[in-house]
């Protein structure tokens, strides 16, 4: 998800509309490791985090987790969070493009398409060149992006989310602008509506960010310009067993990147 600083600042508004059970894809990406590297993931990073939903799984799974996410707001918000789970993270606000972890980890995670916020080759090169220098020798790296069959280059496609939580609702429409992508830049400027009913009182809150489209090829390209990761596989859900194809179970495009020795 792009940089819609208005809306990601109300991280529990966020929660609410954007929560999903995360549970599966934490034992996905633990079988992905310990089938790719030979044994148990051991450190984590759940990067451009939110609330947190991957690191407080892992963390409670015992794995020593670190939690990024660029606004301090989400930040806070996780913190409260793992504290109710009565889990340790590391919570991190800084930028996925420059961040230096205390540590390298294992295994990275980028999820909900935020890999869309960095617009240019040179973003998303450093943003891989860093991402490289917080893994351990030959970890992985994982970005989760919309399969093409819903959102695409020619066909944005249509979005909303909602949920309520102890007596606020709250709903977030995605693209109300119906926006079009750009076909030099591949960037699409793109408007949300978080509509909130909390108290009784209503709030309606308009943001706007700009948004990349990323295609596979782009991912193997991009990887090699960057010269420390290379793309080694593709699922198309949080399945071992599902690659990425136009078949009904691929609902996702997960791309696996993995440090060069």
């Amino acid at each position: 998800m792009a940089e819609f600083l208005d809306v990601f600042s109300r991280a529990k508004y966020y929660d609410i509309a954007f929560w999903r059970d995360v549970t599966d894809e934490v034992t996905f990406i633990q079988d992905l490791y310990q089938r790719k590297l030979g044994r148990p993931l051991r450190t984590f990073l759940d990067n451009a985090c939110g609330p947190g939903y991957h690191a407080r799984i892992m963390a409670k799974r015992g794995v020593k987790t670190f939690g990024l996410d660029l606004m301090p707001e989400m930040i806070e918000y996780a913190r409260q969070c793992a504290e109710e789970d009565g889990v340790r993270v590391n919570w991190i606000a800084a930028d996925m493009r420059t961040v230096r972890l205390a540590e390298p980890v294992d295994f990275a995670l980028t999820s909900f398409d935020s890999l869309d916020c960095l617009h240019t080759v040179d973003e998303i090169v450093e943003h891989l060149k860093t991402m490289a220098e917080n893994l351990t020798p030959r970890g992985l790296y994982l970005i989760e992006a919309t399969h093409l069959r819903r959102s695409s280059l020619s066909h944005y496609g249509d979005f909303f989310y909602e949920g309520q939580r102890n007596g606020t609702k709250v709903r977030v429409d995605w693209a109300t602008n119906s926006p079009q992508v750009d076909p030099v830049t591949q960037v699409a400027e793109v408007e949300v509506v978080m509509r909130v009913v909390d108290d009784g009182r209503e709030q309606i809150i308009v943001d706007r960010a700009r948004e990349r489209f990323y295609t596979s090829q782009e991912y193997i390209a991009l990887a090699k310009v960057a010269g420390t990761l290379e793309v080694v596989e593709f699922f198309g859900e949080f399945d071992l067993d599902c690659k990425f194809d136009w078949s009904p179970q691929s609902q996702r495009c997960l791309v696996l990147m993995q440090k060069k020795q």
